[in-house]
């Protein structure tokens, strides 16, 4: 596949589709102290990416989070792209682990989920895939 100008940009990578996924702790400060702690899992899937995949949507129909990320993502503009947010939860306290391993397994299961996205997009437009490790 050919792409435009606008295509290319919209990809954000150089040489292929770039997004980014991010893991938040969100300290919310009320007068002298910690109020609240929040974990949040972010992404921000490229314009070009998105785009395909919601074209393409019936290839992904068992896809469970690429459905989600496609169903609640809010357009920001060519620069921030789509971004979606597949977590949040409140941080109680310091041994609040279920919550930081429920955030993480969501953040691994997010990234996974954009690197398929990506493959296809890369088998779409004839780039060759890449090998990459998720830790």
């Amino acid at each position: 596949m050919d792409l435009t100008d606008k295509q290319t940009a919209e990809l954000w990578g150089e040489d292929g589709p770039y997004s980014e996924a991010r893991f938040i702790i969100e300290h919310r400060i009320l007068d002298d102290s910690v109020s609240r702690i929040f974990l949040r899992v972010e992404v921000n899937v490229n314009p070009f990416t998105y785009k395909i995949i919601k074209k393409h949507r019936k290839e992904f129909i068992n896809d469970e989070m690429v459905q989600k990320l496609l169903d609640n993502s809010k357009y920001l503009g060519f620069k921030d792209g789509y971004l979606a947010i597949p977590f949040e939860g409140k941080f109680l306290t310091d041994d609040d682990r279920e919550v930081v391993e429920e955030a993480r397994k969501i953040l691994k299961e997010t990234k996974r989920a954009v690197i398929r996205m990506h493959e296809y997009v890369m088998k779409i437009i004839d780039k060759p895939a890449f090998t990459i490790k998720i830790r």
